[in-house]
């Protein structure tokens, strides 16, 4: 490490412990109750008080200390003060200590995009907290269902909400940080919640244990709420062994990089760049590739237009064996950026 760390190295070690003070803000929102539920566009894209909490606190903490960065997020949210006690200043000491790969040793502030998706899994993130709050009682009695089946599904949604933030230069995903903060909820009480991994192309991913799935097994990951024939035509393309549908693209990455699926087929522009630059950026670090439909590459300027209209395929290996079996019926739906 030279005398005064990179500043994209510092950004990184800013991005995570911010990452970490969000991944806190958003348990402690679901264990208050209070969510503040808001439907932006109707009830599958909606926003809680968490989101915009974690949000205040990610772009008012890197802004403060890097002023001349774009930080582009999710949620709208009126200019307004943010309370000093979302505010994090920490910066973690083992990023500090990494070696900034050459091609980003020299790159400035202003030169750096950052996405912010302050809670990736929001519908997932509200279904378990009515799980943990209402499906008691004579609800569980009629479901055929026992307090701990009730609790099992609660905290199975939670697997599926992140906190991510990718940092951008040249339209690239250079580096990517993504909290899980309920992780190790199987521990059960008295367990640490929540990790934090995060990735940079030439320099390493760390926070996980890289693992692949066996590789005469294609087991796909498609998204739980957001489905239509188009996506279901797209994944039967695939002719997966197995399907598994969750929520959150941060989370589907996950599963990629923890052997637990082979490709990420969302054959639908629902998906936005805050969902996808700091996965990306992880799963490009361990030899992963993440596009469109087409095969082409998104582009994370700050002026680009936020939806990735084109869909998402995310593989660790092959990537080309699952663009070649994308239909012809998804491609002239989905036109390329």
């Amino acid at each position: 490490m030279s005398g005064h760390p990179a500043v994209v190295m510092r950004l990184v070690a800013s991005a995570y412990c911010v990452a970490e003070k969000a991944g806190s803000i958003v348990r402690k929102v679901l264990h208050s109750g209070e969510l503040g539920i808001v439907e932006k566009t109707g009830a599958n894209d909606l926003q809680t008080l968490a989101d915009r909490l974690a949000q205040q606190s990610i772009c008012a903490s890197l802004s403060r200390r890097f002023p001349k960065i774009t930080i582009i997020g999710e949620e709208e949210l009126p200019a307004e003060e943010v309370k000093e006690d979302l505010i994090e200043n920490g910066q973690s000491a083992e990023i500090l200590q990494k070696t900034c790969p050459a091609e980003y040793s020299s790159l400035k502030e202003e030169e750096l995009v950052v996405w912010v998706d302050p809670l990736d899994g929001t519908k997932e993130y509200t279904e378990a907290s009515t799980y943990l709050r209402h499906q008691t009682g004579a609800q569980i009695l009629h479901k055929g269902l026992d307090a701990s089946q009730v609790q099992s599904t609660a905290l199975w949604l939670l697997d599926n909400v992140t906190v991510l933030i990718g940092i951008a230069y040249g339209g690239q995903a250079i580096a990517g940080v993504i909290n899980q903060p309920f992780y190790n909820y199987q521990l059960g009480a008295g367990a640490t919640l929540g990790r934090t991994m995060w990735g940079m192309p030439g320099l390493g991913a760390f926070g996980f244990q890289l693992q692949e799935v066996p590789g005469d097994r294609r087991i796909v990951t498609t998204t739980r709420s957001h489905s239509n024939k188009l996506v279901t035509d797209c994944v039967d393309a695939m002719e997966p062994h197995e399907v598994i549908r969750v929520g959150g693209a941060g989370n589907k990455i996950i599963q990629l990089v923890e052997g637990k699926a082979s490709a990420y087929v969302f054959a639908s522009p629902g998906c936005k760049k805050w969902d996808t630059c700091a996965p990306e950026a992880i799963l490009r670090t361990v030899g992963g590739k993440l596009t469109d439909m087409h095969g082409n590459a998104y582009c994370y300027n700050a002026d680009v237009k936020h939806m990735n209209s084109a869909g998402v395929l995310a593989t660790l290996r092959n990537h080309e064996y699952y663009i070649s079996r994308v239909p012809q019926s998804v491609l002239q739906a989905l036109r390329s950026d």
